[in-house]
């Protein structure tokens, strides 16, 4: 085995995140995984935090659509940058924010252990979409729950809302609306068990591509940062991850299309189920395949291809 040049006190390997709380609790959890994988203190490790067009607060409380800001890579490119100019060594990224395309230079091959996929949902009164009275206000900057409520409850006044979880908690005590949504996986990190959350069944809410997972970006000719990260990896939500972004990639990438897909596996059997949905919600054409484990990512791309053509001509016609 290859002697790796492990990071010190005095010389440490510098974590890149976003500022945010769930941010920095995905950073730590990276940060103790390695130390206990290679029996190295914490100040080994240095967590260097890199503000995001994302993580502007005029843009947040603008509460406007992801698409219109900009897409997925508010919350990533300044810290890719400063990866790509050696500023940092790895990165930490929710993967549900992550764009299917890396940057020349970077890769995105490790995962830690899933978290809940599950989406939650958060009100101060009810406990369920179900409880929702006709017309109900509900809040969510999400174009997937979005389309997904308007689909199942097409009542509902869904209203733009953007911001961390604190945020959110006030916007629903101000009145702004009846419920909101947040991943299950950000509460459950955050040891948030105070929120008035109820997990929704997957069978009722299908999650974002990726929802739940963590991933950590490295320069590819960092040979270094590869044999660390290898250490800490896990097989499983690598498994499952290729055949969600394998299909997301087939589909639409961006943040532009209401996308849902999950993969989970049984044995050496993956299931894959997939969703793509009318932003309004008026249409909604979905999925449920199975294969082996190793063909996931092959199972992703068709099922992608099935679905955008029994969407046919027209579908995405709300796009251009």
């Amino acid at each position: 085995m290859t002697q790796i040049d492990l990071p010190s006190p005095a010389s440490p390997l510098k974590i890149g995140t976003r500022g945010s709380p769930l941010a920095l609790a995905q950073a730590y959890e990276t940060r103790a995984r390695l130390a206990a994988a290679f029996d190295l203190p914490a100040d080994a490790f240095e967590i260097v935090v890199i503000k995001t067009t994302g993580d502007n607060q005029a843009l947040i409380a603008a509460d406007k659509p992801l698409k219109e800001l900009g897409g997925k890579g508010l919350f990533t490119k300044e810290i890719e940058e400063d990866l790509l100019s050696g500023a940092i060594d790895i990165a930490v990224h929710s993967m549900k924010d992550m764009p299917v395309q890396q940057p020349e230079g970077l890769m995105l091959d490790t995962y830690l252990p899933r978290e809940d996929v599950r989406d939650a949902f958060i009100s101060p009164s009810l406990t369920s979409i179900h409880d929702l009275a006709k017309g109900a206000v509900v809040g969510t900057s999400s174009l997937r729950r979005r389309a997904q409520l308007l689909h199942r409850r097409p009542d509902l006044n869904v209203v733009q809302f953007r911001g961390n979880v604190q945020t959110r908690l006030r916007k629903l005590s101000e009145g702004v609306a009846e419920c909101t949504f947040l991943a299950m996986a950000g509460l459950n990190r955050l040891a948030m068990a105070d929120v008035p959350a109820n997990a929704i069944e997957t069978n009722d809410m299908l999650p974002a591509v990726a929802q739940g997972a963590i991933g950590i970006e490295r320069r590819t000719s960092d040979s270094r940062a590869a044999d660390m990260l290898a250490a800490i990896h896990d097989q499983q939500t690598g498994q499952r991850l290729a055949a969600e972004r394998a299909f997301l990639a087939a589909l639409d990438g961006s943040c532009e299309t209401p996308i849902a897909g999950l993969a989970e596996l049984d044995g050496t059997t993956l299931r894959l189920r997939g969703e793509v949905l009318r932003p309004d919600g008026s249409e909604a054409i979905s999925d449920d395949q199975s294969c082996p484990i190793e063909d996931g990512a092959e199972l992703g791309r068709a099922m992608a291809a099935k679905l955008l053509d029994q969407a046919g001509e027209g579908f995405f016609d709300w796009k251009r």
